[in-house]
């Protein structure tokens, strides 16, 4: 029963998460079992210009090895990149999938300048802070010990980061990767005289997006201003007064 909820719930994933969080656990499970080893793993521009470009990939997807830090990464990642994926990207995996691609991009852009290693945790705050931004009044509570609300989500973790000594600037890296993103993809198109940026392309929409994007969209409780059923019982009031009318 147990292994057949878990089976359901892997097969309802968003099929982006589904695949990230799959690969994540794959890599640090053969990483684990001496299959692969991080030296073939992390960021080195060098070896990437002589052809190591696999790379660019694993460097987003090694988290170190079993045990809480990777269990709390892991959890966040799968956590938030599932609540965009269903919640502002539904029914638009494409899009989602872009802001990945754009995403990763800054990021090897940056690393080739600095010294980093792995850019997992980074892309994860990357993830946090672009739901956090567009769940503007939904209330955290963070191990029962911080309520807050989810803007500040983001610099939680950072300190959370501090204590477990975890380098900050790979934290804040993420937060400025996903600020650039929430900027030019929410923000500059709505300013006088703002347009897109970010333009998906079709093939991606073809092969991602199962319904086309006017598809009629119901949001989840969480992306309600104010948090969960804010405003849920006037809102059914006012459709019932309607129908009466």
């Amino acid at each position: 029963m147990a292994f057949q909820s878990l089976r359901n719930e892997y097969l309802n994933t968003p099929p982006i998460t589904r695949a990230y969080t799959t690969a994540c656990v794959i890599t640090t499970l053969a990483v684990q079992l001496e299959l692969a080893s991080p030296f073939q793993l992390y960021f080195n521009p060098i070896l990437i210009l002589k052809g190591q470009v696999w790379r660019l990939l694993t460097t987003f997807l090694f988290f170190g090895t079993f045990g809480f830090n990777f269990l709390f990464t892991m959890i966040f990642t799968y956590r938030y990149c599932r609540m965009l994926e269903e919640g502002s990207f539904r029914n638009r995996s494409a899009d989602f999938l872009l802001m990945f691609l754009f995403g990763a991009f800054l990021m090897i852009i940056i690393a080739f300048f600095v010294n980093l290693l792995f850019l997992g945790q980074a892309f994860t705050i990357m993830l946090v802070y672009v739901w956090s931004r567009r769940n503007l009044f939904v209330r955290m509570n963070f191990f029962g010990l911080l309520n807050f609300q989810a803007p500040y989500l983001p610099w939680v973790l950072v300190a959370f980061s501090v204590l477990l000594g975890n380098a900050v600037y790979v934290d804040l890296m993420g937060i400025a990767v996903g600020h650039i993103y929430y900027f030019l993809e929410d923000v500059f198109p709505n300013q006088r005289g703002g347009f897109k940026i970010l333009k998906t392309p079709n093939f991606l929409k073809v092969l991602f997006d199962e319904l086309p994007e006017n598809a009629d969209y119901q949001r989840l409780p969480e992306d309600n201003p104010g948090g969960f059923d804010w405003g849920g019982n006037q809102a059914n009031e006012n459709n019932q007064a309607d129908d009466n009318a």
